[in-house]
């Protein structure tokens, strides 16, 4: 697979070109540690001004890390810790301008100062999140938020048809 760095003049444009190549990456291969490797490669080297870019996976009710670009990362996360298990708790996604005024934030990497977490479904069940920090205040919005929720539906479609 030959997915090459392009910038682009808005964010919409460069959440096409993600979600674009996160099918191509998703028809390639029924093995998802591959699918979530490559995609989290794919938004970790497209979205500008982030440090960390990757999955928490639903396993036993808690989430367990998955495959991930940036600093090594908290391996366990319980429902309602942080913001990745907060999304888990409150099942939808969230968005936080300044991670130090968030009270339950895990911090993997110390010059992380905004997150976004957005819920993956496949097969109606929570499969984990997509978990995306910046190293600025207020990187996230809404766009975000509408674009990585296709990202996830995309992830979800494909996780829905190999597990069965």
């Amino acid at each position: 697979m030959d997915i090459e760095y392009r910038e682009f003049e808005t964010k919409r444009e460069t959440y096409a070109y993600i979600n674009e190549n996160a099918e191509k990456i998703a028809a390639e291969t029924d093995n998802v540690v591959a699918v979530l490797a490559n995609v989290s490669a794919l938004l970790r080297m497209e979205l500008r001004d982030t440090n960390w870019a990757g999955f928490y996976l639903m396993k036993d009710g808690v989430l367990i890390l998955g495959p991930f670009q940036g600093k090594p990362a908290v391996v366990r996360i319980e429902p309602g810790s942080g913001v990745c298990g907060t999304a888990v708790a409150e099942n939808r996604a969230q968005i936080v301008e300044d991670v130090h005024k968030c009270t339950n934030h895990i911090a993997c990497d110390a010059a992380s100062s905004s997150e976004i977490v957005v819920p993956i479904y496949a097969a109606g069940e929570l499969f984990g999140v997509i978990d995306i920090d910046s190293p600025s205040t207020g990187t996230f919005d809404g766009e975000d938020l509408t674009c990585l929720t296709e990202t996830a539906r995309i992830l979800g479609d494909f996780l829905s048809k190999t597990s069965k």
